[in-house]
């Protein structure tokens, strides 16, 4: 909305500042300075009217060190995150651009569905929250919202380069004509396609429909088909990963704050003509837009954290962990770095797998065996350690190591191949 207002205000009232909110550089610095006043100054308020308003984490009795302490500390905290992310966005970002809409759905679409889980668990006293089945349709849902925007979507393409054999045989006015910083010309096109980047791959590019093509089926018929799924299981299994990390004070949201700066500079790569080329990455036209999200979002995630480092003074609850699980899925899927994910949000993926290892284990030693056997002492991991005698702020800041080492080699990925 400022955006709009400054425009208009240069245009007829010719204010030279104006200018300033041109550059997407400095719409994010302002989005992260007014997301971090919107956390710490009015997040404190927030927790203040939960306090009053009594609405407390049950902490359930795992024998752990410190949780009793916990008990009755305000949840339902992620309404801090999700206002620090919304306000500044909706007053810096360019509200047109299909990119920011669709993060605004996401983060809307997740956090109310969060925001109904503890609800329930809250204000019904029922423990068990909004049953899993709709948590899942919530996340497949969204899922093909996602899949079906990035599909159809007339706005959304990809520059793709043009072979010179085939220069002639196109139309050389739906081309562009670029010169390389080597002082090499060569032609893009901007087109619909299923094109995403992989790591350490030469080419950097892989085409949906190639995996269909191997298989011996028809790409142009299916590859929607595919694409659903694959954006369907990353949704939910990063929204659920993010949920399950947040289990000890800060871990959820540094790791999230860490993964956003991360994102930012992906998005700003990829939406960048020069940096795109200088990399020979995929640019990908009014992606970067998204970096002015993208610095709300960790604004939200930082300002969190000055209430929620230990001992929380809040928890975020599923309306939070939900909402970041399924912002970064998203964010990701848009700048075509969805195959960077298993890196990128490495922390997520292990706390997840040591759940599904933990559990499946456990099921099958005692359907085999008649006795249960765990691989850890308690999962999520994060618990493990915590049972081995490690105080939960070492753990969280060795988790947050993990983290930024993991975001260095993501980053590192645009080059080594």
């Amino acid at each position: 909305m400022l955006y709009y207002l400054v425009q208009y205000l240069e245009q007829y009232v010719h204010i030279p500042a104006g200018g300033l909110f041109n550059y997407i550089s400095f719409r994010t610095a302002m989005a992260v300075i007014v997301s971090l006043v919107i956390t710490t100054v009015y997040g404190g308020r927030l927790i203040r009217l939960l306090h009053n308003k009594q609405v407390g984490e049950t902490v359930r009795n795992l024998g752990l060190a410190g949780e009793s302490a916990k008990q009755g500390t305000p949840t339902m905290g992620g309404l801090i995150i999700l206002g620090g992310i919304l306000v500044p966005t909706i007053l810096f970002a360019k509200l047109e651009n299909v990119y920011v809409i669709l993060m605004i759905v996401t983060t809307i679409w997740m956090g109310a569905i969060g925001f109904l889980d503890d609800y329930i668990k809250v204000f019904r006293k029922n423990k068990e929250g909004l049953a899993g089945r709709f948590k899942i349709i919530g996340q497949v849902g969204l899922g093909i919202i996602i899949a079906c925007t990035m599909h159809f979507h007339p706005d959304i393409l990809v520059r793709q380069k043009v072979p010179v054999n085939k220069v002639t045989e196109l139309n050389e006015g739906d081309l562009t004509k670029q010169v390389s910083n080597s002082g090499r010309t060569y032609y893009t096109q901007d087109v619909k396609s299923t094109v995403t980047n992989v790591p350490f791959y030469k080419e950097n590019e892989f085409d949906y429909g190639n995996v269909l093509t191997i298989l011996g089926v028809p790409a142009g018929k299916f590859v929607f088909p595919l694409f659903l799924v694959v954006v369907v299981f990353i949704v939910t299994a990063v929204s659920n990963g993010a949920n399950i990390t947040d289990g000890v004070d800060g871990l959820a949201a540094g790791t999230s704050a860490i993964i956003g700066i991360t994102l930012a500079i992906l998005a700003y790569v990829s939406g960048n003509t020069i940096f795109a080329d200088y990399l020979n990455i995929m640019y990908i036209p009014n992606s970067g837009e998204l970096v002015v999200f993208a610095g709300a979002f960790v604004g939200a995630c930082v300002g969190f954290l000055w209430y929620n480092s230990y001992p929380a003074q809040v928890f975020m609850g599923d309306t939070g962990s939900l909402a970041i699980g399924g912002i970064i899925a998203a964010f990701a899927i848009m700048i075509r770095k969805e195959l960077l994910i298993p890196v990128l949000c490495g922390v997520f993926l292990i706390e997840l797998v040591s759940v599904i290892m933990q559990v499946s284990y456990f099921k099958y030693t005692k359907k085999k065996y008649g006795e249960g056997i765990r691989i850890f002492l308690m999962s999520p991991l994060h618990h493990h350690f915590q049972k081995k005698g490690y105080h939960e702020s070492k753990i969280v800041t060795r988790f947050w190591i993990a983290g930024i080492l993991l975001a260095i080699i993501t980053i590192v990925t645009l080059k080594v191949r």
